[in-house]
């Protein structure tokens, strides 16, 4: 199968680019090396590659040639500095995805498997004793300065039990990145619709693992926590790192792109569906930080009550039905994952080199 790869030179993209090959797929690559995740020429994947913005339409139409199908990876991602990120976030995104499947259907290649995200649910699941589930609104900046960091429930003001979020859960969007995170599986939606196409987002949970960049505004987590260790520092832990978090490894979220770019005919035609892409096995920040600085042989983690607004307090996956549907299963557990990503080379990133 020949696969056109958005974002392929990336940090998940290269690792779908691996396992396509690996699997006898012909991946061909389209980055256009954005200073924010390329500041430095990265080593470019073993595929064909063409340099190009997948919102420039004639370039799209190029790489599209004898395509079976598009694994959209290209997206700008994490929260950004502030709002006037906005509108680069809505143009590499929401544009950039709408120019690619315009192409897409002009050219009749109805298959696409998408870079989603958990973001797109806002807070995660909670249950209450006396009200069962419910939903929580966003957290208050005066509760998060005065350190009381959990989500109460809104009808009687309980404590309340995180749980897992399944794929049919409400979506609620929070800061700009989820915004056009879900905007895109809509797009993906409609573009199914339109043209009988077969359309899958993968909602990813925090992924991490060898080759994730360094010291950017950009970066997840996990990136932060392993950019200061190599600096000597302790990792910088907010709120009081009782966050709950499902960190799944890059490796394991590139065989569910394969998995389901080899699997699309099980999605109906003119369908779209959301799978969470998570381990299953959930973790707090807390607990990934001292995991990282334990295999590192770094300071510990120092825990500081900052906070971002746009942050949530738990979101852990319910990846059951991609587990279901495509028999996907993660293969690298956390302490192998934390112990090998320890070690492990980062890219660049802006400012540094």
């Amino acid at each position: 199968m020949r696969v056109l790869v958005t974002g392929g030179a990336g940090f998940i993209g290269s690792h779908v680019v691996d396992v396509l090959t690996a699997g006898g797929h012909e991946p061909v690559v389209l980055d256009t090396l954005l200073p924010a995740a390329h500041p430095q020429a990265p080593d470019l994947p073993d595929a064909e590659f063409v340099r190009g913005d997948v919102r420039d339409a004639s370039v799209v139409r190029h790489v599209l040639r004898g395509v079976d199908a598009v694994c959209h990876q290209a997206a700008m991602v994490g929260l950004g500095k502030d709002f006037a990120d906005a509108p680069e976030y809505v143009g590499c995104n929401d544009l950039g995805t709408a120019v690619l499947l315009a192409a897409m259907a002009e050219a009749g290649v109805h298959r696409l498997v998408q870079a989603g995200s958990m973001v797109v649910y806002g807070e995660g699941r909670y249950a209450c004793p006396e009200h069962g589930v419910v939903r929580p609104g966003p957290r208050a900046v005066a509760d998060l300065e005065a350190g009381r960091f959990e989500p109460c429930c809104p009808d009687c003001g309980a404590a309340l039990l995180p749980g897992l979020v399944g794929e049919d859960a409400p979506v609620d969007p929070r800061n700009v990145y989820a915004t056009t995170k879900l905007a895109q599986e809509h797009l993906a939606a409609a573009w199914a619709r339109a043209v009988g196409g077969r359309a899958v987002s993968l909602r990813y949970h925090n992924v991490y693992g060898p080759g994730m960049p360094r010291d950017t505004p950009y970066a997840g987590v996990a990136s932060f926590f392993r950019s200061a260790l190599a600096r000597g520092e302790a990792p910088r832990v907010f709120e009081d790192g009782a966050q709950r978090r499902d960190f799944v490894h890059v490796r394991d979220v590139a065989r569910a792109n394969v998995a389901v770019l080899t699997g699309l005919d099980t999605v109906g035609e003119g369908a779209h569906t959301a799978y969470n892409v998570g381990s299953g096995a959930p973790h707090t920040v807390g607990e990934m930080a001292a995991a990282l600085a334990a295999a590192h042989g770094g300071p510990a983690p120092l825990v500081t009550g900052e906070f971002r607004l746009g942050d949530v307090r738990h979101i852990t996956a319910d990846s059951s039905r991609l587990r279901r549907d495509l028999g996907w299963c993660p293969a690298v557990g956390f302490d192998e994952g934390m112990s090998e990503f320890a070690r492990a080379g980062q890219r660049a990133s802006a400012g540094v080199g």
